[in-house]
């Protein structure tokens, strides 16, 4: 549980990182933004690496991979929604759906 706590915290960072500031940097320069991007980032990894070391063993690499991804989705839509005001479309939805069993079948299925 403590890997997908540290994978949840991790993607929020990773959020902002990526998308913040399509909302809250609009008038800054692409270089400033890429620079507040980067350190924004550098706590998505003190969260991301420890997330990864605590959970190796427990699951395997791709495991690991595959909740990040579904995590990331999970905090995308409801950053997306929240965040900058866009709406969650049925064919989004079917899509995350999917995407949330291909991480049942290759997690819980041994």
């Amino acid at each position: 549980m403590l890997t997908v706590l540290l994978l949840t915290i991790s993607n929020l960072f990773m959020t902002f990182a990526w998308y913040g500031h399509l909302k809250f940097l609009q008038n800054q320069s692409l270089f400033f933004v890429i620079l507040a991007s980067w350190g924004i980032a550098f706590f998505e990894y003190c969260f991301q690496v420890p997330a990864n070391r605590i959970g190796y063993g427990e699951f395997t690499a791709t495991q690991l991979k595959l909740i990040q991804e579904a995590i990331s989705i999970m905090v995308f839509i409801g950053f997306a929604v929240i965040t900058l005001g866009e709406s969650l479309k049925w064919n989004y939805l079917v899509a995350f759906i999917f995407m949330f069993i291909a991480v049942y079948f290759a997690v819980a299925i041994k």
